[in-house]
């Protein structure tokens, strides 16, 4: 199949339900699942499983503290945060922050370009005789 009839169809889709959800654009794992199942063809009760499945092994991988690469779109890390002094912003009482494990993300520079309207710009190549 044409990928580029593949991403206007997943691009109108999308559209759809931003304007479904009043023009904020929140993606729900059920409507990952019926992209999937819209898309590719798997049946509803595979589409659902592959995307439970996905986010369990990005969960799992960084439960385990690895690095989780997604190519085109970024990476995921933990990060150990050390504690910190910290202050109740409304009695001014200073309070410790603990010790804690974040989840960090990366975008990668094809996806920030993708959000800021850059198009991967193919080089042109002329041969004059």
């Amino acid at each position: 199949m044409d990928m580029n009839i593949e991403e206007d169809v997943i691009k109108a889709t999308l559209n759809d339900l931003m304007i479904d959800n009043g023009g904020s654009f929140t993606l729900t794992k059920a409507e990952l699942a019926e992209l999937l199942f819209a898309q590719v063809g798997l049946n509803k009760r595979e589409a659902k499983e592959m995307v439970e499945a996905f986010f369990e092994e990005i969960r799992n991988s960084l439960e385990e503290g690895e690095l989780v690469k997604l190519s085109g779109f970024g990476n995921f890390s933990v990060r150990d945060k050390a504690s910190r002094p910290g202050r109740n912003p409304k009695t001014g009482e200073m309070v410790p922050i603990a010790a804690r494990r974040v989840v960090t993300f990366h975008a990668s520079q094809k996806f920030k370009n993708a959000v800021e309207g850059i198009v991967d710009a193919q080089p042109s190549v002329s041969l004059t005789a």
